[in-house]
């Protein structure tokens, strides 16, 4: 009786003997082909290959990608190209735009009401997230954790802390320009709502809105931060939900009070989810451009999402243009900028 052995075969041999002819190396132009057809039409020298398996498998994600990529490409990506190519240009809507080089640049660097604007937008991208992020995780760590401890729980939250969760939301389902109109309403020198509390007790309130820039600084990151707490509220008060309350029962045996333990244990396990938030809104603060074209005055202050779209109104399209050209790679560097400053170990649990 002959073995495998014997007869010069291996049991891999014999496998691959019984799945058909061993395949060769196949030809680059049947290689190529057999990319484009169904596996079941692959023929079999062509699918044993090593380079095949490899590619096939991208080829199972690319046709998943290629779709939803080739929209984004078409309504995201080409917008800022073009609008890259008409900084360059003395573009004022009609069907010619001359190229001009970096005049338009020139003409921003030169421009003092673009600085600013600059100057306001950067002040909001700086402020508005820390005071927007702090209180919104101070907000989710109380509703999470910030209750009476109970019997079989190592933590809980407020009572009623699903309705905190839905009024701290409810600015998110108003309309920009409604929050506004209202918030100009509270600001307003005269009839005001906080102007005329002021009154009540024989103070004269200032002119919130009326020719100090400082306080149309402060009027405007008093209703980003309003508009957005509730958003960041609900977003840390799921990545807190998250955490395993053995990790807190540990904590609470090391005799760590809620202080200790929200900057040792909570902080430290959600800062993905902080560092993404700071990202978002930063990008929030800096487009903050309803709310100040509609409550500011624009002889007070106005950002720069302001300042260009004066510029399109103004028809000076290619100069626009490069003032978004400028934004866009301002929120690109703060992105980079924070995702470096926020880099950490993953922490696993």
């Amino acid at each position: 009786m002959k073995t495998d052995t014997q007869v010069g075969k291996t049991p891999s041999s014999k496998g691959r003997a019984d799945r058909g002819p061993a395949p060769g190396a196949p030809g680059r132009l049947l290689f190529l082909a057999a990319i484009l057809l169904p596996p079941r039409f692959t023929p079999a020298r062509v699918r044993y290959d090593r380079r095949y398996r490899t590619l096939d498998k991208y080829r199972f994600i690319v046709g998943f990608l290629a779709v939803p990529l080739a929209f984004y490409a078409l309504f995201v990506v080409s917008p800022f190209l073009q609008a890259i190519y008409y900084s360059f240009t003395d573009w004022s809507g009609g069907p010619v735009a001359n190229f001009v080089g970096f005049d338009n640049y020139q003409k921003m660097w030169n421009d003092d009401r673009f600085w600013d604007s600059l100057q306001v937008s950067a002040l909001l991208l700086v402020i508005a997230p820390v005071i927007t992020l702090v209180l919104g995780m101070f907000f989710a760590y109380m509703i999470t954790s910030g209750g009476r401890h109970r019997r079989g729980r190592a933590i809980a939250g407020v009572a009623g802390s699903s309705f905190y969760k839905v009024v701290y939301f409810f600015p998110q389902v108003l309309s920009v320009a409604v929050i506004a109109v209202v918030w100009g309403r509270v600001f307003n020198t005269n009839s005001g709502l906080i102007n005329g509390g002021l009154d009540k007790v024989g103070v004269t309130g200032p002119a919130w809105l009326g020719g100090d820039s400082t306080l149309g600084v402060i009027s405007l990151l008093t209703v980003i931060s309003w508009s957005f707490i509730g958003f960041y509220v609900v977003l840390f008060s799921a990545a807190m939900g998250a955490i395993p309350s053995d990790i807190y029962e540990a904590a609470l045996l090391d005799g760590a009070g809620r202080t200790r333990t929200f900057f040792s244990v909570t902080l430290p396990l959600i800062w993905d989810t902080v560092r993404t938030g700071w990202i978002y809104m930063g990008i929030q603060a800096l487009d903050t451009f309803a709310i100040c074209l509609v409550m500011v005055p624009p002889h007070v202050l106005k950002v720069t999402p302001v300042f260009l779209y004066e510029r399109f109104r103004d028809g000076q399209y290619g100069y626009a243009t490069s003032i978004g050209v400028v934004l866009l790679v301002l929120s690109m560097a703060f992105s980079l900028i924070v995702m470096r400053a926020g880099n950490r170990d993953r922490i696993e649990y």
